[in-house]
C-alpha cells in the first residue's frame, strides 16, 4: 500500500510474490506532498509505453546516415553467433546501418544469416581504426574471447572515445584494470557472475543486494549501468531513480539473449538516444518482445532469435 516495495520486483523475490497488486489508497492525487515528505522513492519501475514516446520519430525524408551507424565488435572463432546476433537486433531496433568486425567464421555467418550487414574479417587494430571512424556507437564484446586479438580490439575501441556498449567479454576485458576514463555515453550490461568480476565480490554478494551492486558497479565506473536479471535494474550518474523492467520470462535464460540486448541499446544510441533513456527502453523493447514470443512459441523453447524476429512488433 501508498509505495511499492522494490525488493519484490527483482532477483530472487519473483518465484515467491506471484502476482503482486497495488494501491496508493488515493494518496497520491490528494497529498503528493505527504508522500513527497515521508519517504523519496529511490526506483521505479518502468513502462515500454512511456519510454517509446522518446523514440525520436522518422522524418518523410529520412536516411540511413541519420539513422546512425552501430559496429559490432566481436565474433571471434568458436562464438561468431553472438556477434550475428548483437548485430541482427541492432538492425531489427532502426540502426541504419550496422557492420561487424570479426574473425573469418563470423563474417560468413552474419553474411547467410542477413546481407543487410556490412561484415568485414579485421585481423588487427590498424584494420579495425577505418571502421571506427564510420562509426556512431559500439557494440564491443559479444563473442569477443579473451586472446590477444580480443584485448588488442578492446583497446583500440576504448581509446577510440566513442560511444560505446560493453557486453560479455567486453566487460571480461576490464576485469583487474583500473577504473578507466571511459566515455561519458558508455553502457555496462553486465549479469551477475560478470558484475561480481568486475567489482571483485562473489555472485552470492551481488544476489543478496542487486540495488547495491548496482550502486557499486555506477561509483566505479561512472557510466550508465544494466544488471541482469529478473527484474533488470538500471542506474547512471545522476539523480534519476533506478529502473526495474517489469518485462521477460523465464524462457530468456537462454544463449545470446544478452547478446540481442547490446544491440538494441547501440541501437538506439545510435538513433539519438541519450544512453540512459537508451538503456531503459532497450532493456523494456528486449524483455517485451521475449514476452511476445513466449506468447506463441512457449517459454521452454525460447531462443535469441526468436526474440529478435518479434522486435518490430515490440516497437508498435
Amino acid at each position: 500500500m501508498i509505495g511499492r516495495n522494490r525488493g519484490l520486483f527483482t532477483g530472487q523475490a519473483v518465484d515467491f510474490t506471484g502476482d503482486v497488486e497495488f494501491s496508493d489508497l488515493g494518496i497520491s492525487q490528494c497529498s503528493p506532498e505527504f508522500i513527497d515528505a515521508s519517504a523519496r522513492a529511490d526506483s521505479a519501475l518502468l513502462s515500454l509505453e512511456v519510454l517509446l514516446t522518446q523514440l525520436p520519430k522518422l522524418s518523410r525524408n529520412a536516411h540511413k546516415n541519420q539513422q546512425g551507424h552501430v559496429l559490432v565488435i566481436g565474433g571471434a572463432d568458436g562464438t561468431a553467433g553472438a556477434a550475428v546476433l548483437s548485430a541482427e537486433a541492432a538492425l531489427r531496433t532502426g540502426a541504419g546501418l550496422v557492420s561487424l568486425a570479426a574473425q573469418p567464421s563470423a563474417v560468413a555467418a552474419a553474411l547467410c544469416r542477413r546481407a543487410e550487414l556490412m561484415a568485414r574479417v579485421v585481423a588487427n587494430r590498424s584494420e579495425l581504426s577505418s571502421q571506427l571512424e564510420a562509426a556512431t556507437v559500439l557494440v564491443v564484446g559479444p563473442g569477443l574471447g579473451s586472446d590477444r586479438w580480443s584485448h588488442e580490439l578492446l583497446g583500440a575501441a576504448l581509446d577510440a572515445k566513442v560511444p560505446l556498449v560493453l557486453d560479455a567479454d567486453g566487460l571480461n576485458g576490464l576485469v583487474g584494470m583500473k577504473p578507466l576514463d571511459l566515455p561519458p555515453s558508455t553502457v555496462l550490461t553486465p549479469h551477475p557472475g560478470e558484475a561480481a568480476r568486475l567489482l571483485g565480490v562473489t555472485t552470492a554478494e551481488v544476489a543478496k543486494d542487486r540495488f547495491a551492486a548496482l550502486e557499486a558497479l555506477v561509483d566505479r565506473y561512472c557510466c550508465h549501468v544494466l544488471l541482469k536479471g529478473a527484474g533488470t535494474l538500471v542506474g547512471g550518474p545522476g539523480a534519476d531513480p533506478v529502473g526495474v523492467c517489469p518485462y521477460g520470462n523465464p524462457g530468456m535464460a537462454s544463449g545470446g539473449m544478452g547478446d540481442a540486448l547490446a544491440g538494441i541499446i547501440g541501437a538506439l544510441m545510435a538513433q539519438g538516444m541519450a544512453p540512459d533513456l537508451a538503456v531503459r527502453l532497450g532493456v523494456c523493447l528486449h524483455g517485451r518482445a521475449g514476452d511476445i514470443a513466449a506468447a506463441e512459441l512457449g517459454e521452454r523453447s525460447l531462443l535469441a532469435g526468436d526474440l529478435i524476429d518479434r522486435l518490430p512488433a515490440a516497437l508498435s
